[in-house]
């Protein structure tokens, strides 16, 4: 197994902390404009509006990711502490409400702009979405958050930070082995990332409208419902019934994305169209 006692703060000057988790989200959105940059260069799009992208990606993700976590998984907390919502650095963001926040996001800025439709815009964010995961998850390792359930395997990790699942260990309270779940997540984004880009790299402008989009979400989510079989509950609710929050949320994103698959080979034309 393997012993995980990494400390989430990179350094500290004063109140100033740099921690793993936010230079990693930092990362995903500085790597997503490259590639973002690199794909309106492309298809001869103006690079200059990816300035003002970025500012509604950045909005979307962040109130989307943290709006998902209060209302989805403890609702009853937050609602009854409305103000405990604006502390995102105390932690609490969730994917799924992440990805509800980019998809308004980009509606909002697809109105203003004529040439870049929402599904164009959709199949290309999504490539660099994916390779967001990568380095989220990876800083949600640092954190030792979002640890997976005990397992005797010889990957497994030992949390030493994650006290709030420390276990019983030969009568005292200790860490046990567990699903580097974290991991797993990383390792599929990064996969699923290099798919898109691929597909995205062989037919450019010519690619089916919707194909991208939806082979994202059933990738992705289809990965998350069943990854959450190996992970710690993070509601109190989901211990009554067979599937989790996560699970339950991917369903539908799941559906959606094999429809968008099955419009962009009944229906789509390409996107340069």
């Amino acid at each position: 197994m393997i012993r995980w006692d990494v400390d989430p703060e990179i350094f500290r000057i004063g109140f100033f902390a740099l921690r793993w988790y936010s230079l990693l989200f930092m990362l995903s959105f500085i790597v997503g404009l490259v590639i973002f940059n690199w794909i309106y260069k492309q298809e001869k799009r103006n690079v200059a509006d990816i300035d003002q992208f970025l500012i509604y990606m950045l909005l979307g993700t962040v109130i989307g990711a943290r709006l998902g976590h209060c209302l989805f998984y403890d609702p009853a907390y937050y609602l009854s502490n409305p103000l405990l919502i604006l502390k995102v650095w105390q932690g609490g963001l969730a994917s799924h409400g992440a990805a509800i926040g980019i998809l308004i996001a980009i509606y909002l800025y697809s109105r203003k702009k004529k040439d870049q439709p929402y599904l164009w815009i959709l199949d290309r964010v999504v490539i660099t979405v994916a390779l967001a995961g990568f380095f989220i998850r990876l800083g949600n390792l640092f954190n030792s958050e979002i640890c997976g359930k005990p397992t005797d395997v010889p990957w497994a990790f030992l949390f030493i930070r994650a006290k709030y699942l420390y276990e019983d260990v030969g009568g005292k309270l200790g860490p046990v082995p567990r699903h580097p779940t974290q991991l797993y997540e990383a390792l599929a984004y990064l996969v699923i990332f290099v798919i898109l880009f691929f597909i995205y790299k062989k037919y450019k402008a010519n690619v089916k409208p919707g194909l991208l989009f939806g082979l994202f979400l059933v990738l992705v989510f289809g990965f998350r419902f069943f990854i959450e079989f190996t992970k710690t509950i993070q509601e109190s609710f989901s211990t009554s019934i067979p599937l989790n929050m996560g699970q339950l949320l991917s369903i539908p994103l799941v559906l959606t994305g094999f429809y968008f698959i099955w419009y962009a080979f009944s229906k789509g034309r390409s996107s340069s169209a």
